[in-house]
């Protein structure tokens, strides 16, 4: 009965501090303007740049009969998870290790790991604004449908949030430094933003471009989420790759993070 208080009472304790946690990592995020900005007004603001062009809320047969804008709303959701993982995982976790923030906190009573639950709760609850906020828009301004296949979108979201996420706190486990992991992290950004179809729709593509994109999170995340906002089951093949990532670089990162 005593174990059973205790566990319980550790439990509780566990919670607690995750909560703190991830309310202090909350009011720092929006501490920062740039991060604020760019994962929150960023995507929302492009998408109605795009959507002033009257060519790109006509829909085209190179696009299977979709609208340039339409195609974006789904990039501009894989957007903001990259720059989170990329611009925020990556660097927040390197700049914490050099400061010698996380030394002290795997020496406390709290686990270690539990800034990165806190990070990766907070960065998920950012997505998801976001995510609300492209959808919201796109819908009152330029009659984008919401998302068709729910449960489809919700797979096909939370396993881009997965696999980049991944990407970042590998990228973290790997960087020598807080300088180097946000070069390192901003480096990543362009080539992960590029094969996501930021510039150029994927269907678009050459062959080759888009092919290489289908082996890349980004742009398997953009393809699943754009098949499941149009109503279809996202293709196998990227669900398996952005699962097979996510295991990979979460595993690969959880055996390379260093605390100090």
């Amino acid at each position: 009965m005593k174990s059973t208080t205790h566990h319980i009472a550790q439990q509780g304790k566990t919670m607690y501090a995750l909560r703190k946690l991830t309310i202090t990592e909350g009011r720092l995020f929006l501490r920062d303007p740039a991060a604020a900005f760019f994962t929150l007004v960023f995507p929302v603001l492009l998408l109605a740049v795009l959507g002033a062009v009257p060519a790109f809320r006509r829909t085209t047969p190179k696009l299977h009969g979709l609208s340039t804008i339409e195609v974006y709303a789904p990039v501009m959701v894989v957007f903001t998870l990259v720059m989170l993982a990329m611009n925020g995982m990556a660097p927040v976790l390197t700049a914490y290790r050099e400061k010698g923030v996380l030394r002290r906190i795997s020496a406390s009573p709290v686990p270690a790991a539990m800034i990165l639950a806190a990070l990766t709760i907070l960065y998920a609850v950012v997505s998801v604004v976001s995510l609300a906020l492209v959808a919201v828009v796109g819908r009152l301004a330029f009659h984008i449908a919401l998302p068709r296949a729910p449960l489809a979108f919700l797979v096909a979201f939370l396993l881009a949030a997965a696999s980049l996420f991944a990407a970042g706190m590998l990228l973290a486990a790997l960087a020598p430094s807080a300088k180097a992991g946000n070069a390192i992290g901003i480096a990543c950004f362009f080539p992960l933003m590029f094969f996501s179809g930021l510039w150029v729709p994927r269907d678009l593509m050459p062959g080759v471009l888009r092919r290489a994109g289908d082996f890349i999170p980004s742009g398997a995340a953009t393809d699943a989420v754009l098949d499941a906002w149009h109503g279809q089951w996202p293709h196998t093949g990227d669900l398996a790759m952005m699962t097979v990532f996510a295991l990979v670089a979460g595993g690969a990162a959880a055996k390379l993070f260093r605390w100090e």
